[in-house]
């Protein structure tokens, strides 16, 4: 049977963690496992070519297998490299994700959006093959894409244009009538309203107390559109204001108070639920998060990579834990719910001793 070239040394620091042994490299070999690219290639010495694990070219006897550090390595010993995997280029999955930041970029400078067969070319793919991976890499399509950078656009435009008919075609709306049609919920409100910060929108708001602290319920016609907690009621208050410095905040009426009482027995006790309309808005993939988010029961808990997998995002633990952070109303939207791999309590927006008790109450401890 031939033996790895690899030494103990390499084991510890060439390969990586998980593929230490050649029993490993070979299970993983076996499974044509992409997690391994990468992390070690391997040789086929009767036909003198090299591999990456998840090539799919014929399985060989594991008595021809020669496992390496390096594609650099296998053609230091004599083997060339397939020509059916390209062992010598960066893994597929960051290929494919650099093409996708490319593209991301390419839309955010483009003027108008660009169409799917001219990004698709752009990175050799076909125009199926290029949207399912655009999906899988940002858990959107690239229109819903191009559609939240036009959003983005336009609020930042409507704070600084002469008119709102000039940010909305600054923006990439091609006509006032299809900018219309989406402007309530971009904005939340009248693109004039907008513009003046929030001015003659009425939001309804209350600070009073729970057992983890101060907490600020807000509303607007349509429903709950903020749930801030806090150490301190006046930072919470200055917190809302500043996302509409201009708005008309009322304080709380009778109707109100019981609105606030729900929220905070939401906050003692989070199995009982929420009945309550929410009035929040984020992009698109923001809004699959927090989709994905309220379907997880009270009492248990996925990891960023978990919620990650159910979005359809590859890879995204990190923009799990951005859309965890942009959530407006805490425990409603219980991103309190997410923790590490290893199952430790990460970073929470609003403290991570109240999500260390939220969830130490939600499992009945």
């Amino acid at each position: 049977m031939e033996t790895s070239t690899a030494t103990s040394a390499e084991d510890s620091t060439g390969y990586g963690t998980g593929y230490g042994t050649d029993a490993e490299r070979w299970d993983a070999l076996q499974r044509r496992d992409a997690r391994a690219d990468g992390r070690f290639w391997y040789a086929v010495s009767s036909t003198g070519v090299y591999c990456r694990p998840s090539c799919g070219a014929r399985a060989a006897l594991r008595r021809n297998v020669r496992f390496y550090a390096s594609w650099l390595d296998a053609e230091q010993a004599g083997f060339r490299p397939c020509l059916r995997c390209q062992p010598k280029l960066a893994p597929l999955a960051e290929r494919q994700a650099c093409a996708v930041a490319q593209a991301c970029h390419l839309i955010d400078a483009a003027a108008a959006s660009p169409g799917l067969d001219s990004l698709a070319e752009a990175y050799g793919m076909s125009r199926f093959h290029f949207h399912r991976v655009f999906k899988a890499h940002t858990g959107i399509t690239p229109k819903a894409y191009a559609a939240a950078g036009r959003a983005r656009r336009l609020q930042q435009g409507l704070a600084q244009a002469p008119s709102v008919t000039d940010a909305l075609y600054a923006a990439g709306f091609n006509s006032s009538g299809r900018f219309y049609a989406v402007a309530d919920g971009v904005l939340g409100m009248t693109p004039t309203a907008f513009r003046a910060g929030g001015k003659g929108a009425a939001i309804r708001f209350a600070i009073g107390a729970c057992s983890l602290g101060a907490i600020l319920v807000a509303a607007t016609d349509k429903g709950i559109c903020a749930i801030l907690m806090g150490a301190d009621p006046e930072v919470l208050a200055r917190d809302l204001q500043d996302r509409f410095p201009r708005a008309e905040l009322r304080g709380a009426d009778a109707d109100f108070e019981a609105t606030v009482a729900k929220v905070v027995g939401l906050v003692e006790a989070p199995a009982i639920g929420l009945d309550l309309p929410l009035d929040v808005r984020g992009t698109a993939f923001q809004q699959r998060v927090w989709q994905a988010l309220r379907a997880i029961p009270a009492g248990a808990t996925v990891s960023y990579a978990e919620l990650a997998a159910r979005v359809g995002v590859a890879a995204g633990a990190r923009a799990i834990a951005g859309a965890c952070a942009a959530n407006p109303v805490a425990v409603a939207i219980p991103c309190h719910r997410v923790v590490r791999q290893d199952g430790s309590i990460s970073g929470y927006r609003w403290g991570v001793e109240r999500k260390a008790a939220l969830l130490k109450r939600e499992s009945g401890v």
